[in-house]
């Protein structure tokens, strides 16, 4: 991967694929590697970027980072004016979804297409151990190693819907291993705070452009409800469901996402 220095800290990207640009922001805890099952089709396509968002993956993680959503949106603008992108297709998982929301609606980024899955969007948000977590963040960042990393990995297997064994999980837990990682994973939940939605929430009426829902059946950190409710916010949203998919729907339905993605993509 290459390196961008953004202002909040080194940032690890890739470019894949020719065509029109698409950009892939993904969630937490995760890292750019989610996209791995979709990126095929997609890159067969466009020209795909995807990045780790700063404090995640392989982007730089160090003490007093600010990796909120906030901060999350600034480092995506940057790469925006770095790729040269002025009109880019765009899909945000999560986190990442409301990186794009917000990247649109208040810093007036214009997009050609947005895709949002399973995204961060409508408050209130957070699972109860997303909750307990960021009430005693300190607390668990104190945890010997082995537990921690037996954490991170209980958490995670909540977000697929099909069984992830120890080999087919370690890729999404071990960028939170170490004693970097440890306090990264900490560190990002600390910082989740519903003001970042809540300042664009009342703006979703006002989106103009082309927008596609789509939402894991099976969910559990996030019920699809929340997608029915956001498809009514955004005037001409198309909302779809994915059927044996949870959290991490390109995870565990990638054919039918990217196929989503692509006849989405296609009319827009």
């Amino acid at each position: 991967m290459e390196q961008f220095e953004s202002s909040g800290g080194a940032v690890a990207y890739e470019v894949v694929g020719d065509g029109e640009p698409l950009v892939l922001v993904h969630g937490t805890p995760e890292s750019s590697y989610v996209w791995d099952g979709v990126l095929p089709e997609l890159s067969g396509r466009w020209r795909v970027h995807l990045y780790d968002l700063l404090g995640y993956g392989s982007s730089e993680q160090r003490d007093d980072q600010d990796v909120s959503l906030a901060a999350q949106t600034t480092v995506l603008g940057e790469l925006l004016d770095h790729w040269r992108l002025e009109r880019p297709r765009i899909v945000g998982h999560d986190f990442g979804g409301a990186i794009a929301l917000r990247a649109h609606l208040l810093e007036r980024r214009p997009f050609a297409a947005v895709a949002l899955l399973d995204p961060v969007a409508l408050r209130p948000w957070g699972s109860p151990f997303f909750r307990l977590v960021k009430e005693h963040a300190q607390v668990f960042e104190q945890l010997p190693a082995p537990m921690h990393e037996a954490l991170v990995g209980a958490y995670l297997r909540g977000a697929f819907h099909r069984p992830m064994d120890d080999a087919a999980l370690a890729p999404f837990v071990e960028p939170w291993t170490g004693a970097a990682g440890q306090a990264a994973f900490y560190r990002q939940i600390a910082q989740a705070d519903e003001c970042y939605t809540a300042e664009m929430e009342e703006l979703y009426g006002t989106i103009e452009v082309p927008v596609l829902v789509c939402w894991g059946e099976e969910d559990a950190w996030i019920p699809v409800s929340k997608g029915v409710e956001l498809q009514r916010r955004i005037p001409g949203a198309e909302l779809r469901t994915i059927p044996g998919a949870g959290h991490f729907l390109h995870v565990d339905a990638p054919d039918a996402v990217a196929a989503e993605l692509i006849g989405f993509f296609a009319r827009g």
